[in-house]
């Protein structure tokens, strides 16, 4: 689905996902891990609708789970026992809050990753970075686009395999177990064969040499010089905040946070709009195309 954002220009588009991205890895207070992770699931619906949100949950779920279980079970600070162990170590309080704040980080820069694969595709990558690091560009352009094409890839492989009557998801264990690997040793083949053409490809065009012209057609707009304005004031402000300590707080030995004051409530208010930036810009792009259609400029 095309958003009011993936139109934007490439600058734009990574700055957002570098901050958002940043931001959700350093700061661990509980209001900064909701917001992101709620501001995320909230994008990935726009960008692939809820099924696709659902899809995710199914597997992100248990691995967040399983980082909030095991962390109590492995690291026993913290001044409020609640347990012990067999072992005769103790479950604390804090161990387990932290465990929920590492989950939560967790599944936020996953969703926000899986946004950005959608948003920054390899074009846009390599024209942000194609003539400074030209070698590292091209490598992470494929990485960005690897995983999706290796799962459709697999899929395809797996039904022409079906068809031959090597199914992976009947007959006998060993039988399964050897279609599976057949699978994967051909769509490992095909990516790296690929991987090869398209490095003689950008080799035979020119690519990373010096005084190659490209073409692009994306263009720098007001549009895109007011949201790049907007994703400055937003970094600055919330690294003050950080610097400041509006965002601040510990889970060990004893949970404590900074005092709630209205500049600390402002920190977490701008962080909020930053993260919903695609969201606003979406709902205001829909509102737009809802009030021309009503007034008979836009004809379905």
């Amino acid at each position: 689905m095309h958003d009011a954002f993936s139109g934007c220009h490439p600058a734009v588009n990574f700055l957002y996902f570098a901050l958002v991205i940043a931001f959700s890895m350093c700061c661990t207070h509980p209001a900064c891990l909701l917001i992101s992770l709620t501001s995320a699931a909230a994008y990935l619906v726009v960008l692939r609708g809820g099924r696709e949100l659902a899809a995710q949950c199914r597997w992100l779920l248990p691995v967040a789970l399983c980082a909030a279980v095991l962390n109590p079970l492995f690291t026993h600070r913290g001044m409020t026992v609640l347990a012990h162990l067999p072992s005769g170590n103790p479950v604390t309080l804090e161990s387990i809050l932290y465990g929920l704040a590492a989950a939560a980080m967790l599944a936020a820069v996953f969703l926000w990753f899986v946004c950005f694969t959608d948003v920054v595709t390899s074009d846009k990558f390599i024209y942000l970075f194609g003539r400074i690091i030209p070698s590292l560009s091209l490598v992470l352009s494929m990485t960005l686009r690897f995983v999706p094409r290796f799962k459709a890839q697999m899929g395809t492989v797996a039904r022409a395999q079906k068809s031959m009557g090597r199914e992976i998801s009947k007959g006998k264990l060993w039988h399964r177990i050897r279609n599976a690997v057949k699978v994967f040793s051909i769509v490992v083949t095909w990516s790296l064969e690929g991987a090869m053409e398209t490095a003689d490809s950008m080799k035979s065009r020119g690519y990373g040499e010096k005084g190659r012209t490209a073409f692009s057609v994306y263009r720098f707009d007001d549009r895109d010089r007011l949201l790049l304005l907007w994703l400055c004031f937003c970094g600055v402000y919330l690294l003050s905040g950080a610097v400041a300590g509006g965002f601040d707080f510990r889970y060990y030995p004893s949970v404590s946070g900074a005092e709630l004051s209205p500049m600390g409530v402002s920190f977490f208010a701008v962080y909020a709009f930053l993260c919903l930036t695609p969201v606003i810009l979406q709902r205001c792009a829909a509102e737009r195309w809802r009030k021309q259609r009503k007034e008979g400029r836009i004809h379905e």
